[in-house]
């Protein structure tokens, strides 16, 4: 039977349907590595590895991280609910951790204070999660749903919120030169300079 096991490695291996909740997995260290239909729910990954992953229908809600590391991991259609991604060791060498999500559910976690340069999220419910003093340059937050989440001296330079939703933030609060809004939403970064507008 497939399983995870702490202090292991697990190269280009595919990991299916497999349910591992509320666990605690130590040092484990995965590399282009397949993770589909798993359930890893409040379950801990300390100390380990994730490289040029791909996790598909996955539900990681409550996933704890700490000291964890990612690079190059991809995350489709995944239910990723109150992640606090701070948790993680990102290098201070590299900004560019090369994360993608699509079709995630991501709602209550936290990137607060991060620096990740081109973050992919696309078609993502990112419903009350924290941005804030967080440095998200030339990032892709495409089709998305920001309802009530949060920006404050968060570096947002050449950003793309194309057709993204809820975006709600003060320009005067955070940097956001060169990044691109939809129409409709530009509107509402105008609300937080007091300007009112009329046909």
């Amino acid at each position: 039977m497939q399983t995870i096991e702490s202090n292991n490695e697990y190269y280009n291996e595919t990991f299916n349907k497999l349910e591992l909740n509320d666990e605690t997995l130590t040092q484990c260290e995965f590399e282009e590595c397949e993770f589909i239909d798993c359930h890893f729910s409040s379950t801990e990954f300390r100390s380990s590895k994730f490289i040029n992953c791909t996790f598909t229908r996955c539900n990681l809600s409550l996933l704890k991280i700490p000291f964890s590391k990612f690079n190059e991991v991809v995350f489709n259609a995944c239910k990723m609910v109150g992640i606090d991604w701070t948790r993680a060791e990102w290098p201070t060498y590299r900004v560019d951790a090369e994360l993608k999500f699509t079709q995630c559910i991501l709602t209550d976690a936290s990137f607060f204070g991060l620096t990740l340069h081109s973050l992919t999220l696309s078609e993502c419910k990112l419903h009350d999660v924290d941005f804030r003093d967080g440095d998200f340059t030339e990032s892709t937050l495409t089709y998305c749903d920001f309802d009530r989440a949060q920006f404050m001296r968060t570096n947002l330079q050449n950003v793309d919120f194309t057709e993204s939703t809820n975006v709600f933030l003060n320009v005067l609060e955070n940097r956001v030169t060169g990044a691109k809004f939809s129409r409709y939403e530009a509107l509402n970064l105008l609300e937080s300079l007091g300007i009112e507008l009329v046909d």
